[in-house]
């Protein structure tokens, strides 16, 4: 059985899967940074194990094993066994091919997803009639009747329960009211989860950098692909890296110098896969160099904030950093948030014990792995709690889901919120401050 993809760009150099998973020397390294194997002790739910298991696929062993689909589809991609790894095993790219050679999703869901996410304006009204529907409190009649398990879709009912905000108008609505800059300093691309779910995230970044930075522009783009990319459609996953590439370079074209200006992405995991786009594209020398180009652009907000000069913030009580796997294993960004916090907070930042270990959110996983995604949230609310936190940072949109309803649920004295709106909160009280002086 081939795989999918077929070559990965890995630290080592172009591999083909096979090549990559070969890396693997099983030495161990990886078991103790995994938050699967910690919470389970079963070797499959390792890195080591699953890099094996996608092995022996592609040297024609079985594939048909539930305890292989099991393995699989229990990895939360987030990395930290590629960081802890010597040899920088890419296991997340490993265990998204072998997910795609067992097709671990049902076919039509998987058609259905790329179908509607391809669509822009489909997936506005989609998801625009699913928030009407919510605050109707229909979605939750429709679970509780069982109508959402008699379609196969009961990660839905689930996903109703998790996610508590339904803007009534999306982020891109909003900014395209606001005045375009004909001069800006950097381009925002506004991904999925600012956009749809937490307007107030994109709002918070545009507000943050449009005082330190100079003005921003919108790049009003399609989904980034990474959905259709972690779920099974390589295709989709690759048509929408180049419409997200094309869309860049028309708003570039039309700015002196914008090939070189900044965009800005305002969630870690789809800032970290579209700094991949590369991989998608390397079949095709001229698209791989387009998307080379576009990635060398993308900059986490992150990145961003630790090269402002940044106001102190007032928030009172405790501030703690939780570290978005796509953001610090994705896209090995570790400092840079932290000095942001120390900068803004001060003293009032403290770091929490296990940092960098996945909340559970991980995408649709808190839906698909309820009872593990539990664990692994109740052990991070645990350590926030251990230090009397306050406020949260973080810096995906996942976490920002998976974390407020822990906290919710396990300790209610924190709340979590995105880096954007931290610094954006600085940022409005130093301006409060210079017009109560002049």
């Amino acid at each position: 059985m081939g795989s999918v993809l077929g070559r990965l760009v890995t630290d080592l150099g172009e591999r083909s899967t096979y090549d990559a998973a070969s890396q693997c020397s099983r030495c161990g390294y990886c078991e103790q940074a995994c938050p699967t194997y910690v919470a389970t002790g079963r070797e499959s739910r390792s890195g080591r194990g699953r890099n094996q298991l996608v092995r022996r696929v592609l040297e024609g062993g079985p594939s048909g094993s539930p305890e292989l689909r099991e393995a699989l589809s229990t990895c939360l991609l987030c990395g930290a066994c590629t960081s802890a790894c010597y040899a920088r095993v890419p296991t997340a790219d490993i265990v998204l091919e072998g997910r795609r050679m067992l097709g671990a999703a049902p076919r039509w869901v998987e058609r259905l997803l790329s179908f509607v996410i391809l669509r822009p304006g489909l997936l506005d009204r989609a998801l625009k009639l699913a928030f009407l529907f919510k605050k109707a409190g229909l979605s939750r009649l429709a679970s509780k009747t069982g109508f959402l398990s008699l379609l196969g879709l009961e990660w839905l009912a689930v996903a109703d329960v998790h996610v508590d905000e339904a803007p009534s108008e999306f982020l891109v609505d909003k900014l395209r009211t606001m005045p375009s800059s004909e001069r800006p300093a950097w381009f925002y691309l506004a991904s999925c989860g600012p956009n749809y779910l937490f307007p107030r995230v994109g709002l918070a970044t545009f507000k943050a950098l449009s005082s330190l930075r100079g003005p921003g522009r919108l790049v009003a783009s399609p989904c980034c692909g990474l959905v259709c990319y972690n779920y099974g459609d390589v295709g989709a996953a690759r048509e929408l890296s180049r419409r997200v590439i094309e869309r860049w370079e028309a708003e570039a074209a039309r700015v002196e110098g914008g090939g070189e200006l900044p965009v800005v992405v305002d969630c870690s995991s789809c800032a970290a896969h579209m700094k991949s786009y590369p991989q998608l594209n390397l079949d095709d020398a001229g698209w791989r160099r387009r998307a080379e180009l576009f990635a060398g652009r993308v900059r986490d907000v992150v990145e961003v904030y630790a090269e402002c000069p940044l106001p102190p913030a007032g928030l009172p009580g405790t501030v703690t950093y939780h570290e978005s796997c796509r953001c610090r294993h994705g896209q090995g960004i570790v400092d840079a948030p932290r000095s942001v916090l120390r900068a803004v907070a001060a003293e009032r930042f403290v770091e929490m014990p296990d940092s960098d270990a996945c909340c559970g959110g991980a995408g649709a996983f808190a839906f698909s792995h309820q009872e593990l995604s539990d664990a692994l949230l109740r052990r991070k609310v645990g350590n926030i709690a251990s230090v009397q936190a306050r406020w949260v940072a973080a810096s995906a949109t996942s976490c920002l889901i998976q974390l407020a309803r822990g906290l919710k649920n396990y300790y209610p004295d924190a709340k979590v919120l995105h880096l954007s709106e931290i610094v954006a909160a600085a940022v409005s009280e130093r301006e409060e401050e210079k017009g109560n002086t002049s």
